[in-house]
């Protein structure tokens, strides 16, 4: 859903920064990434950075429709245009809280593992305050067979400095709590109220009720945002 939107948009790509592609494909430096750069540099035309896009995605953790999401579309894309998108994660989506001795207990849609997923995330994002850290560690865990279990071994890949015990004492301790409960806030404040999962903010607008003409931003358009079909070839 999200790549059409965005190659409907007028677009100025800039290259992202040569640390990220190693990160990305796991190469010691940038100079090992250079393969994997040129290739991709194939697809996009790279010009000046133009005002960044924000876009907001609602989610829950166990969702298939919000993994696939997530893994396929989301991610290549911010690979690509890191430069100009402002990406705000929201790991909630159709779950429910309830207020027991002041303290919040959830219910979520696929389960326990779901509101355990749904912490964690939340917990690292808090912890990390890095978006590019924590969006490579969501992304390894949201692709991996077990979104809670890949924890640890997407730490210690995407962010091998951070400790294990500060994210599960978050994960099981008030903060998370209290930042879980935001989160809710924040879903329950949406307008119009979210239908389902995705749910994605353009410029803080939904998806599915602005023409995308609206959200468009100053700057020619790269070569993959101009052919029609070019959506389905990178993803």
């Amino acid at each position: 859903r999200l790549m059409t939107p965005l190659c409907t948009l007028s677009l100025s790509v800039t290259e992202p920064e040569p640390e990220l592609w190693a990160a990305l494909w796991g190469r010691s430096s940038p100079e090992a990434a250079q393969p994997v750069r040129g290739l991709c540099q194939a697809w996009f035309c790279l010009s000046q950075p133009s005002n960044p896009v924000s876009l907001s995605l609602y989610y829950e953790s166990l969702c298939p429709g919000c993994r696939g999401f997530l893994v396929t579309q989301l991610f290549p894309t911010w690979v690509m245009l890191s430069d100009i998108m402002n990406i705000t994660l929201v790991p909630y989506g159709n779950a429910q809280e309830k207020n027991v001795s002041g303290k919040w207990q959830f219910t979520c849609q696929h389960g326990e593992a779901e509101c355990r997923g749904n912490m964690i995330e939340t917990c690292l994002m808090y912890q990390l305050n890095d978006f590019f850290q924590s969006f490579l560690v969501i992304f390894c865990m949201e692709s991996a067979g077990s979104v809670v279990e890949n924890l640890e071994a997407c730490l210690q890949v995407y962010a091998p400095t951070v400790q294990l015990a500060e994210i599960k004492s978050c994960v099981t301790g008030d903060l998370g709590n209290k930042l879980m409960h935001h989160n809710a806030e924040l879903t329950d404040a949406l307008k119009p109220p979210h239908n389902y999962v995705p749910w994605i903010l353009v410029n803080g607008v939904s998806d599915m009720v602005v023409p995308d003409q609206s959200l468009s931003l100053q700057g020619e358009k790269p070569d993959a945002c101009k052919d029609a079909g070019a959506e389905s070839q990178l993803l």
